[in-house]
């Protein structure tokens, strides 16, 4: 413990190149009544259950564990919060607790100071917890009055993970907290971000965030700009709230409108701008359908200025609909699948209401990852000239492959906790089924092409395959069709990637639509009634298949059932009405015809089986599958020779129709 360091230090950013002390994260709170966000930065007691939480592969288990409920009346303000007497309330939390491992292992931060100032009576006590999940307590210190108390915490034990947090007691009376803040020395300059914005037909979303970034105090200093790459028919700057964050934002925002060329484009045109501007450090990519904590950008910034090595800062995401819930800890690409997905150590959608971070034990081990999504995604600018701006994928693992090529040249990335964003959920789109399966199949393809280690993809091309099959029995042929189309255009090399980049959309939206599948009606009633000849054998229903003998029993009675005629009955009627979390292919493939209904729950369509748009399909496909394989190596070096072109910042600039001043040309939209 010392009291060498006041608060007002925290914030001073070196000129000299002494090393002076800086805040790195500042201790913040939910403000506005957003009770629903509250166990994110503040909770209770921790309470111990009889149960214990079920492990996945590769995480133990571990005693249930949740922690005793705060409420909004004690928040006072974005830095103040309220302790009642006699009361504990603990600050190990996702945003508020100190992530030590992560600034451990990626920075030259060898210690951190905290400073807590409070009014009242009670004690501040610090603990830490080591990547097993152990925790200790490492200090306490009485307070009285309004009191500072600091605390300079060493960072040696954290090489595998772990954190530090404190908590405040309270006393006879009520304990406050004015604020409180972990500083490190630094001798480097405090950087500056651009924050990139691509959004399509969101105006209400892109202003609520655009207002946010531009109230946030936290960002003052920080943030020298907001650009706001707008490629939809709904405006930004027509949406009645987009005026009150056009004032916040000032001069610091400027929207460039461009035709739509998909996320990869609309991040591309961000981070040449950004590069071409010369303002800034780095380049922040911001989804325009979330929430964001404007803290986590301040503080993905100072863990950037801090790193070792240029380093690539990414931000969580928890589920915009159940706010606590965290999609992934870290991410990562299995090689020989080339399929992304978490880390092994790690637990998808996990709750962290119901599991918090002080007992959770697999939360406290560093989690160390291939990329970051780009919901938010920070980019040093030296990294953009270096590597490049996206591949022109339009949209789908243009991420994943970005940070892949990054680590390829020695530039790590890092899912930093504590920065994050609210986003709408996978759950509640088709983007495997509908018009986004062609960018999901081409787009993985691709980035195989250029990265995968294995000879001819390793299991790419097999699985492709599995996964096509499964569609043609689930009655699917609009995207099977879509699929193959992928594939095909892969095979034709990268140079057609920018030139499709502005039409394919709309040729596969076209190619789709000629599919009844694809055709979706939003109230079910408008189709005829379900009706079935026949009732199920022995009045069974379909059941998930178990293990291999299974899968293959199932995919064996689905492959002959193809080979029967339709019934005439299903060719007028449905013969079920299935929930889309129900639409598998094992159940599918058992009906002659079925109206399932789209993830987010806002219509359904009507599937029919076709015997002859099957066989025409599968013996394409298996053409398609086979001559993938047999070219994948030319393939692979002709991707991989021409990447730098592909992905380069005067290449980009040609398409998005700027000048090598960055003036707009005639195809900016």
């Amino acid at each position: 413990m010392s009291t060498a360091t006041a608060a007002a230090a925290a914030s001073t950013s070196s000129t000299s190149g002494s090393p002076v002390l800086r805040e790195v994260a500042r201790v913040v709170l939910p403000v506005g009544g957003e009770d629903d966000v509250l166990p994110l930065y503040v909770e209770g007691e921790l309470l111990t259950g009889s149960g214990v939480v079920a492990g996945s592969p590769g995480i133990p288990e571990a005693p249930a564990t949740s922690a005793a409920g705060q409420s909004m009346d004690q928040v006072l303000g974005r830095r103040r919060y309220r302790v009642p007497a006699g009361a504990r309330s603990s600050f190990g939390t996702y945003f508020n607790a100190f992530p030590a491992g992560y600034w451990r292992r990626w920075t030259t931060v060898g210690e951190v100071s905290l400073a807590v100032t409070t009014s009242g009576p009670g004690t501040v006590v610090v603990h830490r917890s080591n990547a097993k999940g152990n925790t200790q307590r490492v200090a306490a210190e009485a307070v009285q009055g309004r009191t500072t108390s600091t605390f300079d915490l060493t960072l040696k034990p954290f090489n595998d993970g772990g954190w530090y947090w404190f908590d405040l007691v309270a006393g006879s009376e009520d304990l406050l907290l004015e604020e409180a803040a972990w500083s490190a020395a630094s001798d480097r300059p405090q950087g500056t971000v651009t924050v990139s914005i691509t959004t399509m037909d969101r105006p209400d979303y892109c202003a609520r965030l655009l207002r946010t970034l531009g109230e946030a105090e936290e960002l003052l200093g920080v943030l020298d700009e907001v650009v706001v790459v707008d490629q939809g028919r709904k405006l930004v700057s027509e949406d009645p709230a987009f005026g009150t964050a056009q004032a916040a934002l000032g001069d610091r925002l400027d929207v460039i409108r461009q035709a739509n060329l998909g996320g990869s484009g609309g991040f591309s045109r961000g981070m040449v701008e950004s590069v071409d501007r010369g303002r800034s450090t780095y380049v922040q990519l911001l989804d325009d359908d979330v929430m964001v904590e404007p803290e986590g950008v301040a503080r993905a910034v100072a863990f950037a200025d801090l790193a070792r090595t240029p380093t690539i800062v990414g931000g969580h995401m928890f589920s915009l609909y159940q706010r606590t819930l965290l999609h992934a800890l870290g991410e990562r690409v299995q090689r020989y699948r080339f399929w992304w997905g978490a880390v092994h150590s790690t637990r998808e959608d996990h709750d962290l209401a119901g599991g918090p971070l002080r007992g959770t034990p697999w939360l406290h081990r560093r989690v160390d990852v291939d990329y970051n999504g780009w919901w938010m995604c920070l980019i040093p600018t030296s990294v953009v000239r270096q590597i490049g701006a996206s591949l022109p994928v339009f949209l789908k693992w243009d991420d994943a492959e970005y940070g892949l090529r990054a680590a390829d040249v020695d530039v790590p990335t890092v899912s930093l906790p504590g920065a994050a964003v609210w986003h709408v959920p996978w759950t509640d789109k088709d983007d495997a089924v509908d018009w986004q399966a062609y960018f999901h199949a081409r787009n993985r393809v691709v980035a195989a092409l250029l990265h995968s280690p294995y000879p001819r993809g390793g299991n790419v091309v097999r699985e492709s395959f599995t996964t096509q099959v499964k569609h043609l029995l689930s009655m699917q042929y609009s995207t099977a069709e879509l699929r193959l189309l992928a594939l095909e255009d892969a095979m034709a090399g990268w140079e057609r990637l920018h030139e499709d980049l502005p039409t394919k959309l709309a040729d596969v939206r076209a190619l789709r639509a000629q599919y009844p599948d694809a055709t979706v009606r939003p109230d079910a009633g408008a189709y005829p009634s379900t009706k079935r000849r026949k009732p199920p054998r022995k009045g069974r229903d379909v059941e998930v298949p178990e293990g291999r003998i299974g899968v293959l029993t199932s995919a064996l009675a689905g492959v002959v059932k193809q080979l029967r005629p339709v019934d005439e009955l299903a060719e007028t009627h449905p013969q079920a009405a299935v929930a889309h979390m129900d639409a598998r292919w094992w159940m599918l493939s058992q009906l002659d015809s079925a109206l399932v209904s789209t993830a987010d729950g806002t219509g359904a369509a009507w599937y029919r089986r076709d015997p002859r748009q099957y066989a025409d399909l599968l013996r394409r496909s298996v053409a398609v599958h086979q001559r993938l394989l047999r070219e994948w190596p030319a393939l692979a070096a002709g991707y991989r020779a021409g990447a730098t072109e592909l992905t380069s910042l005067e290449r980009w600039r040609r398409t998005l129709g700027l000048d090598e001043t960055g003036d707009p040309g005639s195809p900016r939209g």
